[in-house]
């Protein structure tokens, strides 16, 4: 086997291929009006494109992904996914109707599925403990950084072409990354022993050992409506400005994107900064350091959406991004903490399917759902987001309680893999040799 990568032009590359993935799901909400004009559709058809269409593979598929992820080459499942969704951001490009366009994005989502978990696993593999925060902070820029291009560069490209231009130019760059990627990252040996040694615990058992912990349970329901509350915002923000205000949608959409944006990647890294410094004194702060800037950021997105100009909503912006753009990595930070190596990567993908069947499917579709009831206006927008958004608060609570179990629980998860056969196999044969 190859020697390890350097860690930085791992984590460098994994955040290149991570903000293609965020800037392919941002691309939607920025060129709302031109893709609703093309199809003759509505916000519900939209939130569905943006939620529902996006995510059921992605949740579906997550699991295997990361559990494959456990035994295999990350990096060659990384790759292959990138591969894949860029692909499928092309084909979205292409689409001639709302059915072509609805399986494009539902083929994203499938692509996207096989990202995250092995990416943070391998992050796991290449930063001590201490280090983690901050190199999940970076990975965490993309979110931003992917807001950015999506949002701004989205409507900037098809001002000057068309909209799907912007989905062409963005695919072709993720082919380039994920081809990239197999010749940059090395997999590393995990725990002193080859991959396809690591034995693998049976889904259903694992399923068991993570329900008993009442940590990785709090911190996951906490990461999944913070996401609803956060993303709803997110995705539907810029279309409440740009109706609310009658401003043009690009120079909206364009605003929206740097503000939110640029304050959230100066978030999340001072936020990754912090949790590493508190988390050398207990690691029960990345999760508190999360749930106070999960209920700041709620009441700022609150502001936001009420404010009574442009210029008031782009100010309230700033805090927003500020306060939620680093949450996620106290709460990625302690669940990586607290898991055990050989079930980490299938752990943080089934956290991630639930989080993301909160956050990403529920969160977007509903608030185009309740827009339309309630008149598919501005009016109607900023309504559907006021119903949505306190979710955030929710989420603060359980965060905090989470920290509490953090220690006792990772004890126990370690205390249950020691005890318990992980193969069938092996459990015969201990019974047979006792």
């Amino acid at each position: 086997m190859r020697p390890a990568s350097n860690p930085w032009v791992v984590l460098a590359t994994l955040l290149a291929i991570y903000i293609v993935n965020y800037a392919d799901r941002y691309l939607i909400t920025g060129l709302i009006g031109p893709i609703k004009a093309q199809f003759g559709i509505g916000d519900a058809m939209v939130g569905m494109l943006m939620g529902p269409a996006f995510v059921f593979l992605y949740v579906v598929l997550g699991v295997p992904f990361a559990r494959l992820a456990d035994r295999t080459s990350r990096v060659q499942i990384i790759a292959a996914g990138c591969v894949l969704w860029s692909g499928a951001t092309i084909a979205t490009g292409l689409a001639s109707g709302p059915v072509s366009l609805t399986l494009a994005r539902v083929a994203v989502g499938v692509g996207e599925a096989a990202f995250v978990a092995p990416a943070y696993s391998l992050l796991s593999d290449y930063f001590r403990p201490e280090r983690r925060g901050l190199a999940f902070a970076i990975l965490g820029l993309a979110a931003y950084a992917g807001q950015i291009a999506g949002q701004a560069g989205g409507p900037a490209i098809a001002a000057v072409y068309d909209w799907r231009m912007a989905f062409y130019s963005m695919g072709a760059i993720g082919l380039v990354l994920g081809l990239a990627a197999m010749f940059l990252i090395r997999e590393p040996r995990r725990n002193g022993i080859g991959v396809e040694q690591e034995p693998t615990m049976p889904l259903g058992l694992l399923i068991q050992c993570l329900a008993r912990s009442p940590a990785y349970m709090f911190m996951m329901f906490a990461f999944g409506f913070g996401v609803l509350s956060g993303v709803s915002f997110g995705y539907w923000g810029p279309e409440l400005f740009t109706r609310a205000y009658g401003l043009d949608p690009v120079a909206v959409k364009s605003t929206f994107a740097l503000n939110f944006g640029l304050s959230g990647l100066v978030g999340m890294l001072l936020f990754g900064a912090l949790s590493d410094r508190l988390a050398r004194r207990s690691m029960i702060w990345p999760s508190r350091l999360s749930a106070l800037a999960l209920g700041a950021a709620t009441c700022a997105i609150l502001m936001a959406s009420w404010a009574g100009s442009f210029n008031m909503a782009r100010i309230a912006a700033i805090p927003a991004g500020l306060l939620g753009g680093g949450w996620s990595v106290g709460f990625l930070a302690t669940l990586q903490y607290m898991l055990p190596s050989r079930i980490r990567a299938a752990s943080t993908a089934m956290f991630l399917a639930v989080t993301t069947l909160i956050g990403f499917f529920i969160g977007p579709w509903v608030t185009g759902w309740l827009s339309q009831i309630m008149g598919n206006d501005a009016a109607s927008l900023r309504m559907a987001l006021t119903l949505v958004i306190p979710f955030g608060f929710l989420s603060a609570l359980l965060g905090w309680a989470a920290a509490a179990r953090v220690e006792r629980d990772r004890a126990a998860l370690d205390d249950a893999l020691s005890i318990r056969p992980v193969d069938p196999l092996l459990a015969r044969t201990a019974a047979e040799r006792g």
